[in-house]
């Protein structure tokens, strides 16, 4: 007799996106990024152009150019933020890349949370956001064949 296949039930009150969404980063003022839900990725990743780091009292910090659209540099956000650490990260060529990590607000539909980014330059990637399972889990469930099924961040 074959082994009855498990199911995972949907757990009550996760909200369900789709495989691409627009987020906010309330943090840094930056809204209606277009974010690629990826749950292949354990972190989540953000474009980071022109990264300068310092070193200040309380730690680490980066500073980097955000360019939230994608072909465009007219909407460029200069960030500021405190790296956390570095972390290796293997990116979807197969390629092994320290990465500074920081942390921001995230916000996607109606919730906000604090969620872990790692910083690399996606300039030639579609999208200038990954977002990765650590940062949705317990949060989301991911509907694969949709897109844009949240209202924007804002």
């Amino acid at each position: 007799m074959p082994t009855p296949r498990r199911t995972r039930r949907r757990r009550r009150g996760q909200t369900t996106i789709g495989w691409r969404e627009r987020v906010s980063l309330p943090d840094f003022g930056v809204s209606r990024i277009r974010a690629k839900i990826d749950t292949g990725a354990q972190t989540s990743s953000l474009h980071a152009s022109r990264p300068r780091f310092t070193q200040q009292d309380d730690g680490e910090w980066i500073t980097f150019e955000l360019y939230p659209r994608r072909r465009s540099r007219r909407d460029s956000v200069r960030i500021s933020a405190k790296v956390i650490e570095h972390r290796w990260v293997r990116s979807s060529n197969g390629q092994r890349e320290l990465r500074p990590v920081i942390e921001t607000k995230l916000h996607l539909g109606q919730e906000i949370w604090e969620a872990e980014f790692t910083l690399t330059d996606r300039n030639n990637m579609s999208y200038r956001m990954i977002l990765g399972r650590s940062a949705l889990r317990g949060r989301f469930t991911v509907d694969s064949g949709r897109s844009y099924l949240l209202p924007d961040g804002e």
